[in-house]
Order: structure tokens, then C-alpha cells, then sequence
């Protein structure tokens, strides 16, 4: 049943994701329906009987599952088609990726209370940052085609997208916004994993790639939101440090799990 859910929500974004911008009402309407059908598949897929199933593909379609909710909502008070052609797409691939890569069922029975709320609140933490690092990747294209001469300029659907995102001062606002609030949550993901290791995991805090790459990831964030407050980052400082810190953040998670799963192909709960 969830299999045809999967499918079914790819399609959606798929064909959501090249539609022209101007049948907006049909986007919106159709990102929403990929977005429920997407939701009810992971919900049937994750959550099982005292036990949740975990792995990189998982991980991977829940947080562009929020990803999408994250742009449909932003997309409501701003022109937002570039998020759109870079998300979607992305979310369509994310979807299906479960069905190839099942991952691990993990059984709750001996856990703490605080294991399903520490994933909850890491999957919304890589959600939010994800969210940033697109936005981050959309301002390094509108930056760039303000220094392109009129006549160099492309033409298409995404230079067309671009050209109607709002202006690079509100997509700084919305950018900090984003990393504000995913700081906030990458925060609570760490301290919960240092604090309550053995309650969470059964095992005491120890330094793995794992922790090493979030906590990397946990610093570039911060510096930078001091560097913002501080000093007033901005522009190609920003980004750098929004995309460095995402990928520290890939990597923490979903890059060590895929070696793990498909590369040396290891069982990990």
C-alpha cells in the first residue's frame, strides 16, 4: 500500500516541480497532495509497533518530506519558483529512495521515552538547514546573475525562476530566519545525544564520525550567526559558512549511514 503512496507522491512533485510558474494555484494545490501522500508513506513505513525503522533513505525523505512543507509554506508570502525547481525535483528522487534502501528496524522496547523525541527533533533540524542550504544555493545564482551582463544572460525555466525570486536582502532574512531556527534545533539534537547518551542509546557519550561531524557542523553554524550578529555577515560569507555547515551536516548522518548501509552494507540501529 505505502509503495503506491511513494510513487504517487514522486509523481506529484515531479510534475509540480516544471509546470509553468503562472499556474500557481495548481502548484500549490498539487505540492500539497504530493506532501500528504509523501507523509502517510513515511508514517507507514516508520512507525511500526514499538519499533521505528531507520536508515539513510528514511532519513533522507523525511527531512525533504519537511523541506517541501518548509518552501509550500514560504512560497505563500513570497515568489519562490527557483526553491521550487531545486526542491521538488529533489523530494521526487527522496521519496522512492526507502523502497531501494529499506534500512533498520529499530525496536523501542527498552528504550528511553527521549529516543523517538531525540530523532523527531534531529529530522527537523536537517529539514531547517536543508531548507538553507537551498536557499543559500539560489543566492549564489541571483548574486552571480547581477554581475552578468544583460546580453550574457540565459534564458529558460530556471533563469526565469530566478529572476523572479524577491530581492537578495529578503532572501537574507529569510536564509537567517531558517538557520536561526535550525540552530536552535541542531542545538537540542546535540545536547540531548551528549547528555542523555546511555538514557537514549543505551550506551555512554563516545566520539564517533558521527559526533564529530555534527558538532563541526553545530560551530560553523554558530560562528556564523555570531559573525551576523556581530560583525554583519553577509553575502558570499554567509553562504560559505550555510553550505560548509550543511554538508558537515550530510555527512554526520546520512553520509556515514549510506557508507554503512549500501557501501559496506552493515546493519547500524
Amino acid at each position: 500500500m505505502y509503495t503506491f503512496l511513494f510513487v504517487l507522491a514522486a509523481l506529484c512533485y515531479a510534475a509540480c516541480a516544471f509546470l509553468p510558474s503562472h499556474k500557481r494555484q495548481i502548484i500549490a494545490v498539487g505540492v500539497l497532495a504530493g506532501w500528504l501522500l509523501h507523509g502517510a508513506a513515511l508514517w507507514m513505513d516508520v512507525i511500526a509497533p514499538s519499533a521505528l525503522r531507520t536508515g539513510f533513505a528514511i532519513m533522507l525523505s523525511a527531512t525533504l518530506w519537511i523541506s517541501v512543507a518548509a518552501y509550500w509554506l514560504e512560497n505563500r508570502n513570497f515568489t519562490l519558483d527557483g526553491l521550487r525547481i531545486l526542491v521538488l525535483p529533489c523530494a521526487a528522487l527522496a521519496v522512492l529512495l526507502p523502497l531501494m534502501f529499506p534500512g533498520n528496524v529499530v525496536p523501542l522496547e527498552g528504550k528511553s521515552a527521549l529516543f523517538p523525541w531525540h530523532v523527531a527533533i534531529a529530522t527537523l533540524a536537517y529539514s531547517t538547514l536543508t531548507i538553507a542550504a537551498f536557499h543559500a544555493i539560489l543566492m549564489m545564482v541571483q548574486e552571480s546573475k547581477l554581475h552578468t551582463r544583460l546580453h550574457d544572460r540565459k534564458t529558460g525555466l530556471f533563469a526565469l525562476a530566478i529572476d523572479r525570486l524577491p530581492a537578495l536582502l529578503t532572501m537574507e532574512k529569510l536564509l537567517f530566519r531558517l538557520i536561526g531556527f535550525g540552530f536552535i534545533l541542531l542545538t537540542l539534537t546535540v545536547l540531548s545525544g551528549v547528555v542523555f547518551s546511555e538514557e537514549i542509546f543505551g550506551r555512554a557519550f563516545k566520539w564517533d564520525h558521527k559526533t564529530t561531524f555534527s558538532m563541526l557542523s553545530w560551530m560553523l553554524f554558530g560562528i556564523l550567526l555570531a559573525g551576523r550578529h556581530l560583525r554583519g555577515w553577509r553575502g558570499r560569507t554567509a553562504l560559505t559558512f550555510t553550505l560548509s555547515g550543511f554538508g558537515m551536516l550530510l555527512l554526520a548522518y546520512v553520509g556515514s549511514r549510506f557508507v554503512l548501509e549500501v557501501v559496506l552494507q552493515r546493519g547500524v540501529a
